[in-house]
């Protein structure tokens, strides 16, 4: 049976950002299992940068199925998280179990993939606190101010912690994260 590697995702998740590392994970033989708070077709978004904007824009993207809830996730049954940005993350943290689903794999050290506003959700639990990690850039001062050290990277990684600014950088974020997963899995198996 593949391990299987959590998605923390809503309405309003960057598409690349769960879409890229659903397809890279799958392509490589895990099962990739999307988590939401409900269980109903969450609503991706695209967000893009225009030339005379200082902030980037959102468009309507792909519809991303939801194959279990927060409240009916057992963190202990996945080998690694991935928590992918847009707007998802600042409503995903209120979630009563997300706290309780996120605080399983900083604890029992497992491979835990941040992208762009993913850093968001850990960050409100007071999970990054002494770590490095990256975020979308205009996220530091909240980072830092959460105990955090700041880095922005395609691929920062901090022991089992794999984390990018955001969409541009997946395939550098890819080959890290995966590398961490597997490394965390060959472990696993010769400690088993």
């Amino acid at each position: 049976m593949p391990a299987k590697v959590l998605i923390l995702a809503g309405d309003a998740a960057e598409d690349l950002d769960a879409m890229y590392p659903i397809f890279r994970l799958r392509e490589a033989g895990y099962d990739a299992v999307v988590a939401s708070p409900t269980p109903k077709l969450i609503k991706l978004v695209v967000h893009d940068f225009e030339e005379g904007w200082d902030a980037y824009t959102e468009r309507p993207g792909r519809h991303l199925p939801v194959d279990v809830t927060f409240a009916d996730v057992r963190p202990e049954d996945y080998a690694a998280i991935v928590i992918p940005g847009g707007r998802a993350p600042e409503w995903i943290r209120l979630d009563p179990d997300c706290e309780r689903i996120t605080r399983h794999f900083f604890d029992e050290d497992k491979p835990i993939g941040l992208i762009c506003h993913g850093t968001q959700v850990p960050q409100a639990f007071g999970l990054l606190s002494g770590r490095t990690t990256s975020g979308y850039p205009p996220l530091e001062s909240d980072i830092v101010n959460s105990g955090a050290i700041y880095r922005a990277g395609k691929d920062v990684v901090d022991g089992k912690i794999v984390s990018c600014t955001g969409w541009p950088d997946l395939p550098e974020w890819s080959r890290a994260f995966m590398a961490v997963l597997e490394a965390h899995l060959e472990s696993e198996a010769s400690n088993g």
